[in-house]
C-alpha cells in the first residue's frame, strides 16, 4: 500500500512539474512510450514465465522436482528442525526450495504460503524463529539459474543473459547467509 502512495506522488509530481516548466507535450509523450515499453516488456516476460513454469512442471512429472526436494530434506531439518517434523511442510518446504534454486519465484511462491501457513498455526499469533527464518530464505533465496532476471536481460536485448550467474551465485549466497546469521543473532539477543 506504502508502495502505491510512492509512486502516485512520483507520477503526481512529474505532471506538476511538467506543467510548471510548460513541458506537458514532453511529460506527455514520455508516459505513452513508457507505457508502451512497459507492455512489449510484459508480453517478452510471459512468453520466459512460460516456458520456465512448463519446465518446472516437467521436472515435477519426471520426477526430478522431488530428487531435489529430497537431497534439500536433510538441510530443510537443521534450519527448520520443528516445521520438518510433518511430513506436509516438509513437502512444501522442500518444493518452494527446489523452486528458488530454478529461480522460479513464481512457482515458489505458492508452497511457500503453504508452509507458512502451517508454520504460523502452531505460533499462536507471533512469528516464530523459524517462520522468519523461512522468511529470510525466501526473501535472499539461493538461485542456481536466475531464470527471471535472464528473461528481463533476454526481452531487452542482452546477447548473453545468463552471464550474470557468477554474480547471482555470490550474491545469492551472501545474503542468504548474512540473512540466516542475522535471525540466528536476534535470536539469540531477544531470548536474553
Amino acid at each position: 500500500m506504502a508502495m502505491a502512495w510512492v509512486w502516485t506522488l512520483m507520477a503526481v509530481f512529474s505532471v506538476v512539474c511538467g506543467a510548471a516548466s510548460g513541458r506537458m507535450p514532453a511529460v506527455a509523450e514520455a508516459a505513452l512510450e513508457g507505457a508502451a515499453a512497459a507492455v512489449e516488456l510484459c508480453v517478452a516476460l510471459a512468453g520466459s514465465l512460460c516456458l520456465w513454469m512448463g519446465l518446472m512442471e516437467l521436472l515435477e512429472r519426471c520426477g526430478l522436482a522431488g530428487k531435489l526436494a529430497h537431497l534439500l530434506r536433510p538441510l530443510l531439518r537443521q534450519l527448520l528442525p520443528r516445521a520438518a517434523q510433518e511430513e506436509e511442510t516438509l513437502s512444501a518446504l522442500s518444493a518452494n526450495m527446489s523452486a528458488n534454486l530454478l529461480g522460479l519465484g513464481n512457482a515458489a511462491t505458492p508452497m511457500g504460503i503453504r508452509a507458512a501457513r502451517r508454520m504460523a498455526a502452531s505460533c499462536g499469533g507471533t512469528a516464530s524463529d523459524e517462520l522468519c527464518r523461512l522468511v529470510v530464505l525466501n526473501t535472499a533465496s539461493i538461485q542456481l539459474l536466475p531464470t527471471t532476471v535472464a528473461s528481463v536481460r533476454a526481452a531487452c536485448g542482452s546477447a548473453a543473459p545468463f552471464d550474470i550467474l557468477g554474480a547471482v551465485w555470490t550474491s545469492s549466497l551472501l545474503s542468504v547467509t548474512a540473512g540466516l546469521l542475522a535471525a540466528r543473532l536476534l535470536q539469540a539477543i531477544w531470548r536474553h
